[in-house]
């Protein structure tokens, strides 16, 4: 292993360009840029982006200097311009492999450092001059060879399972509307559920009856709950008692959204173990006659189509939007015979079998990833 400071394994491209009507269709974003994703999938905007931007050429290393905690790195998928809150990025080829560079800037050792010297409240940023003294330890040209094409076989089986997620998603949905599409019978929601109640919040946690709350942090755009990171609040026990989530309640998010994902998302509950929720969210509880898992998924599959109408029932304060819940119970959703809602059960559930998989294989890549780059 050798040492060198950052600018002697990087060159930082700082030359801008104030951008034309011609150059809103090659502009990347932060907010194009997907963390763990080297590829580039969405791009361009709607009108001639404001301010100076970072010229970019094909192949060059785009990084998220602003707030650097959101792990943003990717590779230029052709010429045009990129946010000023990044850093256009090329290896020094003397002492780093060009197909090693990719890696060793989304490394835990360099993102860590990142995030040490940002500077800034809200929004914390990179100075360059910061980072360009930096010192990071790199193994001979050599054996960077060895360990890209390791790492590159790993990622490239890595995203082949993501777009198996993506493909077994679709194949869901396009089950839904090959069933359900030509339904004519609907109903209010209000009629299929049997309880709904708002979230609470409670008092940090001080005995070990505290209990564990969901969080719209918890949300995946998938419909799951992500529960890696729950917190635990002291409730009283009758507000506990009430409002105790089962097996088969959807979650929706009835206060915050952002602007790609307006609130009104809706996830399905279907773990064991005591949870309430916090006071964003609130509980659908279907009612004995309709099958929990088609409630949830015309849910899903109705925010996903038309997020429009979630944001045009939702008013706004202080940037935070808030669900009218009236008029989202009197949402009407297709609603089939029993045996077909429960047909599509088991669709779904086939599903989530073989997506939970694809997920363990893909953060069993990671790890190995994870393992190459940082030992």
């Amino acid at each position: 292993m050798t040492k060198y400071k950052f600018d002697e394994i990087a060159i930082n491209s700082t030359q801008k360009k104030k951008p034309t009507e011609e150059d809103k269709v090659y502009y990347i974003g932060l907010e194009h840029i997907d963390p763990g994703c080297f590829d580039v999938v969405r791009w361009g905007s709607d009108v001639a982006p404001t301010g100076d931007k970072l010229l970019m050429q094909k192949g060059d290393v785009l990084f998220g200097k602003r707030r650097a905690y959101q792990r943003k790195v990717a590779i230029a998928p052709f010429d045009g311009i990129f946010s000023a809150h990044g850093m256009v990025l090329r290896p020094n080829l003397k002492v780093i492999d060009a197909n090693y560079f990719p890696f060793f800037i989304s490394s835990d050792k360099f993102m860590e450092t990142a995030v040490r010297i940002s500077v800034g409240g809200l929004s914390p940023t990179i100075n360059w001059k910061d980072l360009a003294k930096q010192e990071f330890e790199l193994p001979s040209l050599e054996e960077q060879k060895v360990l890209a094409d390791k790492l590159w076989a790993a990622y490239r089986l890595k995203e082949a399972y993501k777009k198996l997620l993506v493909a077994t998603d679709e194949m869901v949905k396009s089950q839904f509307i090959e069933m359900f599409g030509t339904v004519e019978s609907y109903c209010k929601l209000e009629d299929l559920v049997s309880d709904t109640f708002p979230g609470e919040w409670g008092s940090e946690p001080t005995s070990e009856n505290a209990i564990k709350v969901i969080r719209t942090t918890n949300f995946t755009n998938e419909g799951h709950l992500d529960l890696a990171d729950v917190v635990t609040r002291d409730i009283e026990p009758k507000k506990v008692a009430r409002k105790k989530l089962k097996q088969g309640d959807t979650i929706l998010e009835r206060s915050g959204g952002t602007k790609d994902n307006p609130v009104g998302r809706v996830v399905f509950f279907d773990e064991i173990g005591d949870y309430l929720l916090n006071n964003f969210t609130q509980a659908l509880r279907p009612k004995e006659s309709v099958n929990p898992v088609y409630l949830f998924y015309a849910l899903y599959n109705s925010y996903n189509i038309n997020k429009a109408a979630m944001r045009a029932m939702a008013s706004q304060t202080t940037g935070i939007q808030n669900l009218s819940m009236s008029d989202f119970m009197s949402k009407s959703i297709v609603l089939p015979p029993r045996d077909e809602q429960n047909k599509f059960e088991q669709i779904y559930r086939q599903a989530d079998k073989s997506k939970f998989e694809l997920r363990k294989s893909i953060d069993a890549i990671d790890k190995v990833i994870k393992s190459l780059i940082n030992n």
